[in-house]
C-alpha cells in the first residue's frame, strides 16, 4: 500500500472514532447558549485554553517523543526504554505541577476552591489523555485509538447534557471533561497492558528524547499564547462575557481544526515514514497540494454557508460572535498548514525551527491585541491570530526550503472567489444594503463556493470514492467465495 493511500485509511478510520460525536457536539449548540450563561462559558473557555498552556510544560512533551521514537523502535526492549522514560518524567512533572498550582490557587485565585481544584484535576487527566493517545498510535494500534476517542467523545457529551441541565456552570462543564478523560485514559492503558511497558530510568534514551520534544515546547507554548493572550486580554481589558463571545464566534472555525486534525494525527506518522523513499519530495507534494485544496474547499464552505446555518444553532444572546467567524476561520486555516509543515520538521527531527516561529507569531499576536484591544475590541484578537498564523505559515515555508521544496499552486483565483464569499457575508452590515438582495449574494455565493470546491478536488474525491467501491466490492466478492 502507498504511503498516500495508507494515509486516507489511518485518516478515515480516525475519523470514524471521532466525528460522529463532534457532530451531536455541534447540534448540542442550542442547548449550550440557551442554558449557560455567555460569562461562564469565556471561563469554562478559559480555562480549557489554560490546560492547553500548561500541559506542554508538565510533560515537556515527552508523549510526542514517545510517539516518534516509537515509530523507529524495532524490538520490545526497544519500545519498552522509550515508554518507560515518558511515564516516568510524566510522573514527575505531576509531583512538581500538584504542589505549585495549590500553592498558586492559595495566593491569587478569584475563583472558589471547589473550581481551581477540578481545573487542577482536569488538566491531570488532559496530560493522561495525551500520554494515551501518543502511545496507542506510536504502537501503530490506530483502531484502539478511534475506538477511544469515540468512547471519550460519547462520554463527554453524554456527561456535558447531565451537567447543562443540572449545573450549567463552568465547573460542572470541566468535571464533565476530567470524567470522559479519565474513563478513556484508563482503557487506553489497560488495553495496551502499559504496565507491561515499564522499566528502570535510562539517561541516554531520556536525552535523546529530551533533546527531540524540548525544542517542542515553545512551540506549543506559544501556540498556545497565540489563543489564550486573545483570551486574557478579552476578559481582563473588556469582560468575561465578551470572552464568550469570542469562544462561541471560535466554535465554528474549530469545524475547520476538528477536520484537519483526522488528517494530521495520521500525517505525522505518514511524513515520518515517507522521509525513507528516494521519491519523498514527489510523494510530500502530492500531499501538500491535495490536502490544501481540501482545507480551502472546506474553509470556503463553511464562510458561505454561516449565515444560513448561523441562527439555526445559536441564541440571540451570542448573536455578535457572527461578525467575527470569517476572520478566525482565515486564521484556522493558515494554523492547519502551518502544522503541516511542522508535520514535516517532525520527521526530519528538526523541532528547534517550530518553536522559534511561533515565539516570533506569539509575540506579534500580544502586541496587536494590546495596541487595538481599546479601539476595535474583539476585532482585536481576530486580526492579531489571523496575521500570527499567517506569519508561522510563511516563515515555516521558507525554512522548509532547506530540507524540501514544496509547490504552490495558483492562488489568483481562490483568492477573487475568498473576497466575493466574504463581501456577500458581510453585506448585511452595509447601511441601506437591501435585505432580500443580501440573501441572494449569500445564496449564490454558496453555491460558487461549493462548485469550486468540487471542482479543485474533483480528481481526488472520484479517486477516493472508487477505492471504497474497489474495497467493498473485494469484500462482497470474497465473501462469496467462502460460502
Amino acid at each position: 500500500m502507498s504511503h498516500k493511500s495508507q494515509l486516507v485509511k489511518n485518516t478515515v478510520i480516525i475519523a470514524i472514532g471521532k466525528i460522529g460525536s463532534q457532530i451531536l457536539s455541534y447540534i448540542l449548540l442550542p442547548l449550550f447558549t440557551a442554558k449557560m450563561a455567555v460569562d461562564e462559558y469565556g471561563t469554562y473557555d478559559l480555562a480549557c485554553t489554560l490546560s492547553v498552556f500548561l500541559a506542554p510544560i508538565i510533560t515537556l512533551l515527552m508523549e510526542e517523543a514517545m510517539f516518534r521514537f516509537l515509530i523507529d523502535a524495532k524490538t520490545e526492549k526497544e519500545k519498552k526504554d522509550v515508554i518507560s522514560q515518558t511515564v516516568i518524567y510524566t510522573l514527575l512533572g505531576f509531583t512538581v505541577f500538584v504542589p505549585l498550582a495549590l500553592l498558586f490557587f492559595s495566593i491569587y485565585s478569584k475563583y472558589p476552591a471547589s473550581f481551581t481544584n477540578v481545573f487542577i484535576i482536569f488538566i491531570i487527566s488532559d496530560v493522561l489523555i495525551l500520554v494515551s493517545s501518543a502511545l496507542a498510535r506510536g504502537l501503530s494500534r490506530i483502531k484502539l485509538y478511534s475506538v477511544t476517542n469515540f468512547i471519550l467523545g460519547i462520554s463527554t457529551l453524554a456527561i456535558t447534557i447531565i451537567m447543562l441541565l443540572s449545573y450549567p456552570k463552568a465547573e460542572g462543564l470541566l468535571w464533565a471533561n476530567t470524567i470522559a478523560n479519565l474513563i478513556t485514559a484508563t482503557i487506553v492503558f489497560y488495553k495496551l497492558k502499559i504496565h507491561h511497558y515499564i522499566g528502570k530510568p535510562n539517561k541516554k534514551i531520556m536525552k535523546q528524547m529530551a533533546r527531540y520534544s524540548i525544542p517542542l515546547v515553545p512551540n506549543s507554548i506559544s501556540w498556545s499564547i497565540i489563543n489564550m493572550s486573545d483570551r486574557i486580554i478579552i476578559t481582563q481589558m473588556i469582560d468575561s462575557s465578551a470572552n464568550g463571545i469570542y469562544a462561541m464566534a471560535s466554535k465554528f472555525p474549530s469545524i475547520i481544526n476538528v477536520l484537519y486534525s483526522y488528517f494530521y494525527t495520521a500525517w505525522k506518522e505518514s511524513a515520518a515514514k515517507i522521509i525513507k523513499d528516494e521519491n519523498r519530495s514527489e510523494a510530500y507534494n502530492s500531499i501538500y497540494h491535495d490536502m490544501r485544496k481540501f482545507l480551502y474547499a472546506v474553509t470556503i464552505c463553511l464562510i458561505a454557508s454561516m449565515p444560513i446555518v448561523f441562527p439555526f444553532f445559536i441564541n440571540k444572546s451570542y448573536s455578535d460572535a457572527y461578525q467575527y467567524i470569517p476572520i478566525i476561520m482565515l486564521a484556522t486555516y493558515y494554523s492547519c498548514i502551518s502544522s503541516f509543515y511542522g508535520g514535516i520538521f517532525g520527521a526530519f527531527k528538526k523541532t528547534k525551527i517550530m518553536g522559534t516561529t511561533t515565539i516570533i507569531a506569539a509575540i506579534l499576536n500580544l502586541i496587536v491585541d494590546l495596541v487595538l484591544i481599546n479601539f476595535i475590541g474583539i476585532y482585536a484578537a481576530c486580526i492579531s491570530t489571523l496575521l500570527s498564523n499567517m506569519l508561522i505559515s510563511i516563515y515555516r515555508k521558507n525554512k522548509l526550503k532547506k530540507y524540501l521544496k514544496l509547490k504552490e499552486l495558483d492562488k489568483r483565483r481562490s483568492f477573487g472567489i475568498l473576497v466575493l464569499i466574504c463581501f456577500a457575508y458581510y453585506s448585511k452590515f452595509i447601511p441601506g444594503f437591501s435585505y432580500k438582495l443580501y440573501w441572494i449574494f449569500v445564496y449564490s455565493a454558496l453555491l460558487i463556493a461549493v462548485t469550486y470546491s468540487y471542482k479543485i478536488n474533483r480528481v481526488f474525491l472520484l479517486s477516493f470514492f472508487k477505492k471504497i467501491i474497489n474495497r467493498k466490492n473485494k469484500n462482497k466478492s470474497n465473501k462469496e467465495d467462502n460460502i
